[in-house]
């Protein structure tokens, strides 16, 4: 049934939600023969609120011009420095995580900003929203991070423990190294080629030319070459004219804007130092703006991104019921008596990233440790080797559409591209599912069972 969800879902322009939803419906009435109420078991609610708040308060900050603001004083920052925006963005995204936040809560914050930071620059989106996912993932097993707190506590509670350093720059070197990838595989080198050609003409002028050079819309030199195109195939810069030069191009903040702002300030504190739940913190805070600026948002609750919303619950649902029957405690199960260490080492990286793809990478971890304790307690395998490899295999694949991680990052990219991003993320999370448990046996596991 998931294959055929997948295969119905790319085939035909159905939500794959949708088709989730009712595949979780037949095989949970007719072959396992539960009720309503069993359905539903696996529908998430946090990841319902949390999407829906997310996108609402970002949707109203975008509406009223704050997102823009935030924009162009970023652009203001970093200049005409278009090729170091896509690691500033892998930096950023990676503070929250480092500093305890789950990765969502983190996501849930820079992902509408770094995305539009992205446009203005006219960085290929797909790199951006890259950039922004594996950011988040550099950080996951900080001494800080409630991954790497679910890690020991269950390698403790069966008499086991691993370093937090080695867990922490293992994963962190891992996700440099994607990044690196990703880097120059969605545009790099063209944004490389513009700063030098641009390094080589006159200050102030184009190439060839008298005429002032092309600036971004936040007062920025433009990268010669790039107006009305983008280095890595994104959607396009603003570009000024001469005569716009000089004119303000920094706008005061109206009062809704300032108030707009401090809340998702606030937000951003509640969620990333008090750890309240920021699903109902940033839909609280939406609702209280709306009320409070009615003239100022009409429309905005338009910019929830229902389909996002449906595509993601509707999948982890029927994911649930497969956790529900047993399929993935089968398959651990199985593996585990191959009698084959390394083998069996790969297998298990492997079962956790195509089961983390389509779940909560927390939740997984939490179930997969504890399976692989009576395999790694045989000590053919090293501890840490095991761990690390586990641990990345599980979450690089955050960067499915299908995480929250993900659906988020894809909620916040414009409806005309949303399409085409998410087959991008699917296509990149499916080559992370593959890839990690392999590359994470060569470097990590191979040299601790030789």
């Amino acid at each position: 049934m998931l294959v055929l969800i997948f295969v119905i879902g790319t085939l035909r322009p159905v939500n794959i939600g949708a088709l989730a939803l009712i595949a979780t419906f037949l095989v949970g009435t007719l072959v396992a023969g539960e009720g309503i109420d069993e359905l539903l078991a696996g529908f998430p609610p946090d990841l319902f609120v949390l999407l829906v708040g997310v996108t609402y308060l970002f949707g109203l900050a975008a509406v009223n011009g704050t997102i823009e603001w935030l924009i162009d004083r970023a652009v203001g920052l970093l200049g005409d420095r278009p090729a170091l925006v896509p690691m500033m963005i892998f930096i950023f995204s990676a503070v929250p995580t480092t500093a305890g936040a789950l990765g969502p809560a983190g996501v849930a914050m820079l992902a509408p900003l770094c995305l539009r930071l992205g446009e203005r620059y006219g960085i290929d989106r797909r790199m951006t929203a890259l950039m922004v996912m594996h950011g988040s993932c550099a950080g996951n097993f900080s001494p800080l991070n409630g991954l790497a707190v679910i890690v020991q506590q269950a390698l403790t509670a069966n008499g086991l423990s691993v370093s937090a350093a080695a867990l922490f720059f293992g994963n962190m070197a891992y996700n440099i190294g994607l990044a690196v990838v990703i880097y120059f595989a969605f545009g790099g080198l063209g944004l490389i080629r513009e700063v030098r050609r641009a390094g080589n003409d006159l200050p102030g002028t184009a190439a060839g030319g008298n005429t002032p050079a092309p600036t971004l819309a936040g007062g920025a030199n433009l990268p010669v070459g790039s107006a009305g195109t983008t280095p890595g195939g994104g959607s396009g810069v603003a570009v000024k004219t001469s005569a716009e030069v000089d004119a303000p191009v920094r706008a005061q903040l109206r009062f809704d804007q300032m108030i707009t702002l401090a809340i998702i300030v606030a937000v951003a504190v509640g969620a990333l130092v008090f750890d309240i739940e920021i699903g109902f913190l940033a839909l609280t805070a939406a609702v209280l703006l709306h009320a409070l600026f009615p003239a100022r948002f009409k429309d905005a609750d338009k910019r929830v991104v229902w389909g996002v919303v449906l595509l993601i619950c509707g999948v982890v649902t029927f994911v649930g019921a497969m956790e529900r029957y047993g399929t993935v405690d089968i398959i651990g199960a199985g593996i585990a008596g191959l009698g084959a260490p390394l083998l069996t080492a790969f297998l298990l990286c492997l079962v956790a990233a195509f089961t983390s793809a389509f779940a909560s990478s927390a939740g997984l971890l939490g179930v997969l440790i504890p399976l692989a304790v009576p395999f790694i307690v045989q000590g053919q395998i090293g501890t840490a080797a095991m761990l690390i490899a586990l641990t990345i295999s599980a979450t690089v694949v955050d960067s499915t559409p299908f995480s929250s991680v993900g659906a988020l990052t894809l909620a916040n990219a414009p409806e005309e591209e949303r399409r085409k991003l998410f087959r991008t993320m699917l296509a990149w999370g499916i080559g992370m599912a593959v890839s990690a448990p392999l590359v994470t046996w060569l470097i990590f596991i191979l040299p601790s069972g030789l």
